[in-house]
């Protein structure tokens, strides 16, 4: 059987339906920076295009997470990356009116899981973001990291212990 080639508009088409906000999403937890994430992004897929007799259609999300993270380490270097949240306030005008308290308590424990977060080493927090916020499988992030699923599951368990011992004053608070 032959091998499907991403010089195939159709297959590149797919190709790039399927992995363009994962791996946007992945260079976002690496920048901190959503413009730039796109980019990068955006220039993972035309080295994918312009090498594309050379990459198997099954290997291409490989591909493109690996040229990605190059492309990162080609960016910054070995500087630590601080990641930034845009805060999103979940709660409707009433309960803030309501309840002044709450708003306040969840601000800062938004601002402190922001801050714990951002402490995590970077391969603990892309790891930690791809499974709880693109709820990737271990297999998957394994996959786009070049990691085994063991050392996978460990950073994931490790940045959880760690959330929780940074956040664990909180934790008595009655609101």
């Amino acid at each position: 059987m032959d091998k499907q080639t991403v010089c195939e508009e159709k297959i590149f088409h797919q190709i790039h339906k399927d992995w363009a906000v994962p791996l946007r999403n992945f260079l976002f937890y690496k920048f901190g920076d959503l413009e730039k994430s796109r980019d990068f992004a955006q220039e993972a897929f035309v080295r994918l295009w312009n090498n594309c007799s050379k990459v198997a259609s099954d290997k291409a999300k490989s591909y493109l997470y690996t040229v990605a993270n190059r492309l990162f380490l080609d960016e910054v270097g070995h500087q630590k990356v601080q990641l930034k949240f845009q805060r999103r306030m979940q709660i409707t005008e009433s309960q803030m009116e309501s309840n002044p308290e709450f708003v306040y308590r969840q601000q800062e424990f938004k601002g402190r899981l922001e801050q714990a977060i951002s402490s995590l080493s970077e391969q603990q927090r892309t790891v930690f973001l791809m499974s709880r916020i693109d709820k990737m499988k271990n297999r998957e992030i394994a996959t786009a990291l070049d990691l085994s699923i063991k050392t996978v599951e460990k950073h994931v368990s490790n940045s959880l212990k760690f959330l929780k011992g940074e956040l664990e004053d909180l934790k008595n608070i009655k609101i």
